[in-house]
């Protein structure tokens, strides 16, 4: 009689498909597709009186795959379960034993932070137990998230609008973007001036006013005033010091979930929900010509830095092999290593290519675009890390008029290093490190000539509205939520129209505002930066079993039960002010205006009572119907699949699976469309007959 199979449990069938095709037929790998218990959507699911005691169900639809695994797990006697390696991953690990009647200290749990040959079979030599401290942060996360939402949102509902959700996480990332954005509102410009000079022959040598006036170079009109009148076109400047200093400036390490979807957003302009999901598409395993599907990078939701020494051996090879042995990194000296932050989990690794040597343009008839233009990013951020650091002569000039001092700061670079292959984008308003370029030749006590003094105007200007990247960061940094919340806290805020993306720009809409009043009147614990963080600390000492998840729940209940049914009795009805919009009401011509209903939102006539008119709300594409020229606009089949038709219907049928864009076809002037071809988004046109169509830029 043959012997059973082993059964592997995975999360995906991506990942699945790339684990069948090196493990062979030794070992049959299934999906669980995620998790297949969780608590009820319709109730509550939390006994409160007993201990948050959670009731977990089958998820819809999933009581087929469940019986597929008992049915799969009851004709072998080994059963691997290999979902992710983090908390979530746990829970789900567990959650599949208690469905299979496996018991947590009987299960066999693998991880792997790559899905390759190697790391797989190296997992399934060192399977060990369930570990039930992780299951439980987890499950008080989910305890937690699910007792603020379910008691929280209905009051929402009542004295605000239907549809609305608040969560411990998401309301505290909302009260940022609300309170930059009365910043900014709130903010008067001050005036200030700097002063440029000019001296010296050929070259010329600019050099900025750096004092003693003023501070940090920025003065005061009257200040500037003073300045020109002892600093003049004529007179001469004192060469008071020239300083030259060797310096190097470091590559970045590689990346955390949270800097490659900074890094993503603002060197390709992904969302943090598209860099999301390409990257678990390049984790969980692609077709590679010549290779079968692999999996080309290592896990993605990771806030550790660290990587294996296979890793970096790996790298060095690369390095020297290509750049020369003086690009390695140790050709340089040890670096002192970075410090973790609190909390991060040692075991996991920064996100790198699980090959060095699969360079990216080796994929390029591989991947699409995107998946290649992130794998590249990551690919390149990895390998330069692994390298030297640039070199550069960092000079200073100071010249001095009378007591008046103006600096000139240049920068030589004398070893490229790391910067061959790969620099961070600078942050919005980052100068270049060390100054630009070499400077004139001066030597101390030089006098030179003055060419000009050009004295300049400038405001100070408000911060910034938060992108998805400086959002992401700053929630980092203030330790709000976990690496792999960061994508679902964006995408929530803006599906409940609590925020809205404007050039990459998120402020908040009314709606946000008034959500975040409530919560900090009535709940300023949701909404408080430090408490929010506080408990993911909480949670962490769950994982390290230093605290009783039932305990973290119990602490944080009492409070928020109490202000909740006071809040119930005090709050009144909330008006929310109407977002107007460009469309006119077809009846009287007045503006129409946003409202909400049971099915979502639609446009009504600002003139009601009087006029009740009202439209539906539709999403325009930027393209235009090749049959009648009206606009065509985004619409859902029964079934919810998105497709694109003509804004005339039912008088025009014009209908689209592939997305419309601005673009015009350079062979008749219609509208073009992206289409998926293979793995190639291509342009193509949507007038019958043309045929034209090319590669998507």
């Amino acid at each position: 009689m043959a012997k059973p199979k082993p059964l592997i449990i995975v999360e995906s069938p991506a990942k699945a498909k790339t684990i069948s095709r090196f493990l062979g037929s030794r070992y049959q790998v299934k999906a669980s597709m995620g998790h297949v218990r969780d608590l009820p959507k319709s109730q509550f699911g939390v006994d409160v009186e007993k201990g948050f005691e959670p009731r977990y169900i089958t998820i819809r639809g999933k009581g087929g795959l469940v019986k597929e695994l008992k049915d799969a797990a009851k004709k072998t006697d080994k059963v691997y379960l290999a979902t992710d390696p983090d908390r979530e991953g746990e829970a789900i690990a567990w959650h599949l034993g208690e469905a299979l009647g496996i018991k947590p200290q009987e299960a066999r749990r693998i991880e792997f932070h790559e899905i390759t040959k190697d790391a797989v079979t190296e997992a399934i030599r060192h399977a060990r137990p369930v570990n039930m401290h992780l299951v439980d942060a987890q499950q008080a996360r989910r305890v937690l998230d699910r007792v603020v939402g379910y008691q929280l949102s209905p009051l929402l509902w009542r004295k605000v609008r239907p549809g609305l959700s608040a969560g411990r996480v998401q309301s505290a990332a909302l009260k940022l973007i609300v309170d930059r954005e009365r910043e900014i509102l709130a903010f008067t410009p001050e005036e200030y001036y700097t002063i440029q000079l000019t001296a010296g022959s050929t070259p010329v040598l600019s050099a900025d006013y750096a004092g003693p006036l003023g501070e940090k170079g920025r003065i005061s009109q009257s200040d500037s005033e003073r300045v020109l009148a002892h600093v003049a076109p004529g007179g001469t400047v004192r060469v008071n010091s020239v300083k030259t200093r060797e310096r190097r400036r470091f590559p970045a390490l590689p990346f955390t979930t949270s800097t490659l979807q900074q890094e993503a957003s603002r060197r390709l302009g992904f969302s943090v929900k598209r860099t999301m999901s390409l990257a678990q598409q390049l984790y969980e395993g692609l077709e590679v010509q010549g290779e079968g599907t692999v999996g080309l990078v290592t896990y993605i939701r990771t806030d550790s830095t660290r990587v294996a020494d296979v890793a970096v051996t790996d790298a060095r090879a690369y390095v020297e092999s290509t750049y020369g042995s003086n690009f390695w990194k140790g050709s340089a000296g040890p670096r002192r290593p970075e410090k973790e932050k609190p909390g991060v989990q040692g075991a996991h690794e920064a996100i790198r290519p699980t090959v060095v040597m699969r360079h990216p343009d080796s994929l390029k008839g591989s991947l699409n675009r995107d998946q290649l233009r992130l794998y590249r990013l990551i690919w390149e951020r990895y390998v330069a890390s692994q390298m030297a650091p640039m070199v550069y002569d960092a000079t200073t000039i100071e010249l001095t008029a009378d007591e008046h001092v103006f600096r000139a700061h240049g920068a030589v670079v004398k070893f490229a290093g790391f910067t061959t292959l790969y620099q961070e984008t600078r942050e919005e308003g980052d100068e270049a490190e060390g100054g630009e370029g070499p400077l004139p030749l001066v030597n101390e006590g030089d006098n030179l000539a003055i060419l000009t003094v050009e004295p300049s105007q400038h405001f100070t200007e408000p911060p910034p509205r938060f992108t998805e990247a400086s959002l992401v960061k700053t929630l980092e940094e203030l330790g709000i939520g976990r690496p792999s919340t960061y994508a679902p806290i964006i995408d929530t805020l803006l599906q409940r129209d609590y925020v809205r993306r404007d050039q990459k720009r998120l402020s908040p809409t009314d709606l946000g505002s008034v959500v975040v009043d409530l919560l900090q009147k009535y709940f300023p614990e949701i909404v408080d930066i430090s408490f929010t963080a506080g408990i993911e600390d909480q949670l962490d000492r769950v994982e390290d079993a230093e605290a009783n998840w039932r305990d973290v729940l119990s602490e944080f209940y009492r409070p928020f039960a109490e202000e909740l049914a006071r809040a119930d009795e005090d709050i009144e009805k909330v008006a929310v002010p109407s977002e107007t919009t460009d469309e006119v009401c077809a009846v009287c011509g007045k503006p129409m205006v946003v409202k909400y209903g049971r099915f979502g939102k639609f446009l009504a006539c600002s003139g009601y009572p009087e006029c009740t008119n009202t439209q539906a709300i539709v999403e325009k594409t930027g393209g235009v119907c090749p049959k009648c020229g009206a606009d065509l606009v985004v619409r859902r089949s029964k079934r919810g699949r998105t497709f694109y038709g003509c804004r005339a219907y039912p008088e025009c049928d014009f209908v689209t699976w592939w997305r419309p864009t601005e673009k015009t076809c350079p062979r008749c002037g219609a509208s073009m469309a992206m289409r998926r071809k293979g793995r190639q988004d291509t342009l193509v046109c949507l007038k019958e007959g043309c045929g034209f169509e090319e590669e998507a830029q």
